[in-house]
């Protein structure tokens, strides 16, 4: 039931003008608040419509809508100091990797009795990595009696080609040499260093430097971050190795890879950058600013197969809100289908839901690209994943600097595989 409207005076520039507005009675009026973490002003635009809307489905709720902070730690550093101050939104979006973080710190709400008690809430129409980590539960070690929010969102890495270069170097794009079966770490290298050879100012591959990037070769090796039940480093084995080893001889080929730490997104928005690894977020710069041929494809297969990440953050509810009931109505009203489908219509995000309609909308939503290659991704992505054994920014900010080490020279693969996890003991949970 939508709420009732009563006409409202408003007295503007000396004109009465009648305004319907939603009617509820002062005993019954709710009013919640929520935040996400828009990029830009259209993304603002979006949620503050969806706010709207959603307002209107809601009987008995007032939504009040907050644009977040930076891209940076900042926005969910403000949350917690928001949290501890009695201030922060009733629901807000976190990074995947930030639910134990504020799991842990008793900010969010476990939603588990609120999901349980709803004959129609399923959460397996989200991709099955996301559950995992939102149902698990740190007193059991299990995914039994926790949910801890709602996935808004995926993505995955894929690799933005400029076809235009590739037509020069005369060589198939990713995407025919995948249909081929000839797409591996070695033709990936071949194809990088046939476009660096079209010029000085020409590079062939560019990724920017954080853990997903690196990691993505890693856990295609064969190896990992974590140890099986993530309680501990896991990257002192042989793949490990293998994975850097390749990394550090794809970077000191003269001139193929864009310098690690410097970011390739310029280089190839300026048409002088074959392929860019990056995320689905990268969409819509690319659609506004690249005046070439470009497509993108899945990323190549290593030593043992294709690997990608889930990207994902969630919804959550603030675990100090006077409405859990409301403010669980409200995750389910943003993460449904129509709505997931107004935020895929940006081109920067992937819906969460794994269904047909889901998948269909995100297909359409840019036509002409080879949307394929990022929900193809998902299928065999593993999870960005909350550290609950640990502190993963630590763990980050070691692994962090010793990759850049190695992929600069300054470390030999090996040196780092026989350390890191020495080198990393103390952010992780005796």
């Amino acid at each position: 039931m939508k709420k009732s409207t009563v006409a409202v005076g408003v007295l503007t520039a000396g004109v009465m003008a009648l305004s319907l507005v939603p009617f509820v009675s002062a005993q019954d009026d709710v009013t919640l608040t929520w935040r996400t973490r828009p990029d830009n002003q259209a993304e603002i635009d979006v949620y503050t419509s969806i706010s709207q809307s959603v307002d209107e489905m809601m009987e008995g709720v007032t939504l009040e809508y907050q644009a977040g902070g930076t891209e940076t730690a900042g926005y969910q550093d403000t949350l917690l100091a928001e949290f501890a101050a009695g201030t922060a939104p009733d629901v807000f979006w976190i990074p995947g990797t930030d639910v134990a973080r504020f799991a842990q710190a008793g900010a969010i709400l476990n939603l588990a009795d609120l999901a349980a008690a709803d004959p129609d809430f399923d959460v397996n129409v989200f991709y099955p990595q996301q559950v995992q980590e939102l149902t698990y539960n740190p007193e059991t070690m299990s995914n039994e009696g926790a949910l801890w929010g709602l996935p808004r969102d995926a993505s995955s890495f894929a690799l933005y080609f400029n076809q235009d270069l590739f037509d020069e170097a005369g060589i198939d794009n990713p995407i025919v040499q995948l249909e081929n079966g000839e797409w591996t770490w070695e033709s990936f290298q071949a194809s990088a260093e046939a476009i660096a050879a079209l010029g000085d100012d020409v590079y062939g591959i560019g990724m920017n430097a954080w853990w997903a990037n690196p990691g993505l070769f890693i856990n295609a090796a064969g190896s990992s971050f974590f140890n099986e039940d993530r309680t501990a480093c896991g990257l002192d084995n042989e793949g490990t190795t293998v994975a850097l080893t390749f990394l550090q001889n794809l970077y000191a080929l003269d001139g193929v890879a864009v310098p690690y730490g410097t970011d390739a997104e310029p280089p190839f928005i300026s048409g002088n950058l074959g392929m860019f690894l990056n995320g689905r977020w990268a969409t819509p710069n690319t659609i506004a600013n690249a005046e070439f041929n470009w497509d993108v494809a899945e990323v190549p297969f290593g030593p043992e197969g294709q690997s990608n990440w889930l990207f994902w953050g969630a919804y959550v509810v603030n675990a100090n809100t006077e409405h859990p009931e409301q403010a669980f109505e409200l995750l389910q009203n943003l993460t449904s289908t129509e709505v997931q489908a107004q935020v895929t219509a940006l081109g920067a995000n992937i819906p969460s839901r794994n269904t047909p309609e889901a998948i269909e909308a995100f297909l359409n939503s840019t036509p002409g690209l080879n949307n394929a290659a990022f929900t193809n991704a998902l299928q065999y992505a593993v999870a960005e994943a909350p550290l609950w054994a640990g502190s993963w920014p630590g763990y980050d900010g070691v692994m962090g600097a010793g990759i850049t080490e190695v992929l600069n020279g300054a470390k030999t693969p090996e040196e780092f595989t026989s350390t890191i996890c020495q080198d990393a003991a103390e952010f992780f949970n005796s």
